[in-house]
């Protein structure tokens, strides 16, 4: 089965073209056959090709179904870029398949990348997500830095648990234990770059309710830490 995005659903009943492309040159869809389509919003919907063009696929609604969301709290992944764009991109589609609900990329103090395209990881999210048959699509914020994410109330929900993951020789709560603890509620957790956040943006963190973690004994990559960081949150709340 195929899942096709459509975010505009509501008022135009048309494939986009490079959904459309995909779906009558590479699937060789045709006039008559039935898709499902998601908004990414959690609304899928099963529907019927009307006019199989190759640019803009048209097609009829023939039922719509609210899904539920895979978790009932909310994920939120801040990390910094890494300098190896491939490995970022990695992260971004395993998080997208594991569940992820939101990613902040951050501009740290050590960052190596410090500019972001979110275009074509907006494409990665997509891809992952219909790969996965996810009708929940993460939302991806622009690079943000560090104090300005850690500082703005707006940036992460009021209820959230804060967590911060750096590698210093310092006293630290066991992550896996913390969300075990306190099973249902909205995490955002923070992944620094490949030279660690600084003490000054830790200290920042700690100052605005942080709570310092480790993901284990190992130093892991910075892509691997996100990885570790949303399957560990979405499997200890399964």
């Amino acid at each position: 089965m195929y899942l096709f995005y459509t975010p505009d659903i509501e008022n135009n009943h048309c494939l986009s073209e490079e959904e459309s492309q995909h779906c009558i040159r590479v699937l060789r869809y045709d006039r008559g056959d039935e898709i499902l389509l998601t908004d990414g919003r959690g609304m899928t919907y099963q529907a019927r090709i009307t006019n199989p063009l190759p640019k803009h696929c048209e097609f009829e609604v023939l039922s719509s179904q609210k899904q539920e969301p895979h978790h009932h709290f909310h994920l939120h992944i801040a990390i910094a870029p890494t300098k190896n764009i491939e490995r970022l991109e990695w992260m971004v589609e395993k998080c997208t398949e594991i569940g992820v609900d939101e990613i902040t990329p951050l501009l740290c103090r050590f960052s190596e990348r410090k500019q972001l395209r979110t275009d074509r990881l907006e494409k990665i999210i997509l891809s992952a997500a219909k790969q996965s048959l996810t009708p929940y699509l993460p939302v991806l914020h622009d690079l943000t830095p560090f104090d300005e994410f850690i500082t703005s109330s707006s940036r992460v929900s009021s209820s959230s648990r804060l967590y911060i993951a750096h590698c210093y020789e310092l006293d630290k709560r066991v992550l896996k234990t913390e969300i075990a603890m306190h099973k249902g509620e909205d995490i955002t957790i923070l992944i620094g770059p490949e030279g660690d956040f600084s003490e000054q943006e830790i200290d920042l963190a700690l100052q605005n309710g942080y709570i310092p973690v480790s993901l284990g004994n190992s130093r892991l990559r910075t892509e691997t830490a996100g990885v570790v960081a949303c399957h560990t949150a979405i499997l200890l709340n399964e």
